[in-house]
């Protein structure tokens, strides 16, 4: 039996060394306009995407995707942009995984604004929060009663007016009008307890493909067996 051919796209939301840890394939940084298409002639046989550019250059085309799928490719997203797209292409064949995925299907998200962060293009690193990350956090700072509901919508108007590139917790931080001893409570809280909702999406595509080559390998060996 051949091994699968696994091509991902990933970036900020999860570092390809620690994508490796998981699953062995071949990692890519985040995907543009025509690296889907241009990956085919590989004969993948899952395409994970997880992280692509939204602003930088043309993101990654539907018709790209489709096209992978019509030619029996699995295509899995989640986390980020690929979250996004299997959403919109759910009903053509796109796998998503995650809590970013539902939250696009089912309308609670709409604009690439809530995933999108700016990254460095050498270690692909992130240097901003993503909106929808901080919005977790903050909700459960409110649910705690470190903030109360009116210093929760202050803080997430801030986190939305920002330009994404400049969107940390810091910075929000900065411009709210809110007492020092509240800020000094809310950043501890997210330093000890905040987390990385796109990172967390991130982990379970990995293990969704992972969870798929595996299966195909015990079929594998069910239908090779003596």
């Amino acid at each position: 039996m051949h091994s699968r051919k696994i091509i991902i796209f990933t970036g900020p939301s999860l570092s390809h060394s620690e994508a490796s840890d998981i699953l062995r394939a071949d990692y890519r940084p985040p995907v543009r306009r025509g690296d889907v298409h241009d990956a085919l002639p590989e004969k993948p046989d899952i395409i994970g995407i997880i992280d692509g550019v939204f602003h930088q250059s043309p993101a990654v085309g539907h018709r790209e995707i489709i096209e992978a799928l019509r030619m029996g490719v699995t295509v899995v997203g989640g986390a980020s942009m690929g979250a996004l797209r299997a959403s919109e292409l759910h009903d053509l064949g796109m796998v998503g995984v995650g809590r970013i995925f539902r939250a696009y299907l089912n309308g609670e998200l709409e604009s690439d604004d809530d995933v999108a962060v700016a990254f460095n293009p050498e270690t692909l690193e992130a240097l901003s929060d993503s909106l929808v990350s901080i919005h977790f956090n903050f909700k459960r700072a409110l649910e705690r009663g470190i903030i109360g509901e009116d210093y929760f919508r202050e803080l997430m108007k801030i986190a939305k007016d920002l330009f994404y590139p400049l969107r940390t917790y810091r910075r929000i931080l900065h411009d709210a009008e809110i007492p020092e001893n509240k800020k000094a409570s809310l950043m501890s809280f997210l330093e000890s307890e905040g987390r990385d909702i796109k990172r967390e999406d991130a982990i379970e595509v990995i293990k969704y493909i992972k969870g798929l080559v595996s299966s195909d390998q015990d079929h594998g060996c069910e239908t090779h067996g003596s």
